[in-house]
């Protein structure tokens, strides 16, 4: 409890007016504030520009006691104190702020107060049952806020029966706004080290599913097409340059894998490589999706998330499909090629990001700005360098060793193999026109190396056309798995059909071999026993 003593009795430590002035202010303290304005820069100095910002305002506001609370919801706990009293017990203090409607209308406020008796036998001291002070002590109540941030309150108290007066009300304002300005410098600091770490992370996993930069090299080199091989020089230069880089192209052509081979050849390699698809994502979600929001932004925002911008600081952020991109996204997208900054969906905190961003599109984003879907702006910040990927039907030379490249990742991904084609595979591949490009060819070698475990891949295994036997099958687990009603598909007996007419082509193949090397159970992945079984269900010899 307070003390009862008479103010006074002391009339030494009373100033004449019953005021405690403002110290003179000396080239110390000059020296001191601009040091803690730079230290406050720091994120790792925080403790230490609190620590001396509280110890400094000591040479100019005289106190016995200087604490600074940490403000979290509706709690106030003790980040540091210092002077005479800051003992264990103001230390381990724990206020609620609904109980201190003083403090509350200090923080709304924003402003200093210097507190008097009737203000706190009305309102409460927070020291009340901690400290042994004397009715109508000096007391102050600094607020430590930055924008519409409530982050803490300082209180300064002193054992004497005097007010401060309105000068060291003014400096200790100064200081709490220095230490609002570390507060927040730190606190954004430690918010992107986590906000990185986790989505670095997130992003790892993505990558395991994506090709690495080494293989994406690999397949955009893998060509013999003058086209192709002009593709692969220009990204290679426009790679070290770090410009934006417009990648238009057929869908499956290989747009992503061309972004993700120019990620790797520039000096952001060792950085992430963040990717975003505009067009698979609701056109509501598409901001927050690239920004982040804060706590509160919208209903079901519980969290604070961060977007792919802070997910791929310091790399490369891949937009696909960017002509899907709504045109009030757009306008923010242009800001940060712009600025390199941003604010998260429901916060006023600009946040600073170095990204490149390579963009892709089949669209044509030219057509999009005469019709007025894509800013005009916009088109020429992200089409400083932009690339064509031939369709796969335009560079048949390349099919040859693309498949083969496609393979031996195939082979390392799945540590099975390895896998060649045979040059009946070869040829019938060469005449495909290929609709769907690499993203069909990938398809295409992934079901052989289903049906064949290593060696070999024959014409049986790759037959890319829709009357293929795999090709029929793959195709109805493909409608099913789309929700597709049951009763709209053909009858399970057709599916046999099927098995029997890819049967009796590997047959043909085998010229009737079914045992051994070359055999038909070898090339179908089947036991013998196994296929003699299938055999003889459908009457085949």
């Amino acid at each position: 409890m307070k003390g009862q003593r008479d103010c006074g009795v002391s009339g030494n430590e009373i100033s004449s007016s019953n005021e405690i002035p403002l110290m003179q202010a000396d080239a110390t303290y000059m020296t001191d504030l601009a040091g803690l304005t730079a230290l406050a820069a720091d994120p790792s100095a925080l403790d230490e520009v609190l620590l001396r910002a509280l110890t400094s305002l000591e040479r100019i506001v005289p106190y016995d006691l200087a604490a600074l609370y940490e403000l979290d919801g509706d709690a106030l706990t003790v980040r540091t104190a210092v002077g005479a009293l800051a003992g264990g017990a103001v230390r381990q203090a724990r206020l609620s702020l609904s109980r201190f409607p003083l403090i509350r209308r200090v923080l709304a406020t924003r402003r200093p107060l210097a507190v008097d008796e009737s203000q706190h036998r009305d309102e409460g001291d927070p020291y009340d049952g901690i400290l042994d002070l004397p009715p109508g002590h000096a007391c102050m109540l600094v607020p430590v806020c930055a924008g519409s941030r409530e982050l803490g309150v300082i209180t300064i108290d002193r054992a004497v029966c005097s007010t401060y007066d309105a000068a060291a009300v003014e400096v200790a304002g100064v200081y709490a706004r220095i230490v609002a300005m570390a507060m927040t410098i730190a606190d954004q600091a430690q918010r992107l080290a986590r906000y990185r770490h986790r989505l670095r992370e997130e992003n790892r996993l993505l990558r395991e599913e994506l090709h690495s930069g080494r293989l994406a090299i690999q397949r955009v080199r893998a060509s013999r097409s003058a086209a192709m091989r002009d593709v692969a020089r220009f990204a290679e230069q426009a790679a070290a340059a770090g410009s934006p880089v417009l990648i238009t192209g057929e869908t499956g052509s290989g747009k992503e894998v061309l972004a993700n081979a120019i990620h790797a050849w520039s000096p952001r390699a060792d950085e992430a490589f963040v990717t975003l698809n505009c067009a698979a994502i609701p056109e509501n979600l598409v901001e927050s999706e690239l920004f982040g929001y804060v706590r509160g932004a919208f209903s079901g925002a519980t969290t604070d998330r961060a977007g792919r911008f802070l997910a791929a600081h310091g790399g490369t952020l891949f937009l696909d499909e960017i002509g899907d991109m709504p045109l009030s996204v757009q306008a923010k997208l242009l800001r940060v090629l712009q600025e390199g900054a941003f604010e998260p969906v429901g916060s006023d905190r600009t946040v600073r990001v170095d990204v490149r961003i390579i963009a892709a599109t089949h669209a044509d984003l030219e057509a999009a700005v005469a019709a007025r879907r894509f800013r005009e702006d916009l088109y020429f910040r992200i089409a400083v360098f932009p690339l064509r990927v031939p369709a796969l039907r335009e560079r048949p030379e390349d099919l040859p060793l693309l498949a083969q490249v496609l393979l031996d990742e195939l082979a390392e991904r799945r540590g099975r193999g390895p896998w060649t084609l045979s040059p009946a595979a070869i040829a019938m591949l060469v005449r495909h026109p290929w609709p769907g490009n690499v993203r069909q060819l990938v398809n295409v070698l992934e079901r052989a190396v289903i049906l064949q475990p290593a060696g070999e891949l024959d014409v049986v295994h790759v037959d890319p056309g829709p009357g293929s036997g795999v090709g029929l099958a793959c195709a109805g687990a493909m409608v099913v798995g789309q929700g597709v009603p049951v009763g709209e598909l053909e009858p399970l007996e057709k599916f046999d059909d099927h098995e029997r007419r890819y049967l009796r082509r590997v047959l043909e193949h085998t010229r009737g071999k079914i045992y051994g090397p070359g055999g038909a159970a070898e090339l179908l992945g089947l036991p013998p026993t196994t296929l003699q079984s299938k055999l003889r269900r459908y009457g085949l010899r």
